[in-house]
């Protein structure tokens, strides 16, 4: 598995989210896209990992930057899953068909348990990868990091 590199060209994809809407990267160009991916819906972490998306949607827009979660898991499950999860605004897509395709392509499917990996992937206005990060299936992603990379704030 080889992840995606920052400077590559996102991998398009056209992927059905909760709300039974198509989502296709290419129409994005002109804002900021991050790709949150978790493992699997219906799990602890994945749920903080989402609501923090959700609760931050607003600095999302104020960054031009569209937050979208991504699984494995089939558009029925994410669509209950954001229901009960009181999910508004954010879309969260499935990667169900092709299985994993997309996380394929962003070298982060893990073929032996058959789901992704847990990462934030930032594509910029253009479509290229500006930013990738692979936390442990355990660690919920610091939604700070990611804004302050978004803002330009990386304390490099």
């Amino acid at each position: 598995m080889n992840l995606i590199t920052v400077g590559a060209d996102a991998p398009n994809f056209t992927l059905t989210d909760n709300n039974e809407q198509d989502v296709i990267l290419t129409s994005l160009r002109g804002k900021k896209v991050l790709l949150s991916w978790h493992p699997l819906a219906w799990t602890p972490v994945c749920t903080d990992q989402m609501r923090a998306l959700e609760n931050n949607f607003q600095a999302f827009q104020n960054l031009n930057t569209i937050p979208l979660g991504f699984s494995v898991d089939p558009v029925p499950s994410k669509t209950l899953w954001a229901y009960a999860i009181q999910l508004k605004k954010l879309r969260i897509l499935a990667d169900f068909w092709p299985h994993g395709k997309v996380a394929t392509d962003y070298g982060i499917f893990r073929e032996q348990d058959g789901y992704s990996e847990r990462a934030n992937i930032i594509i910029d206005e253009n479509g290229k990868v500006m930013w990738v990060k692979v936390y442990p299936s355990a660690q919920l992603p610091d939604i700070n990091e990611v804004i302050n990379v978004l803002s330009g704030n990386t304390g490099k």
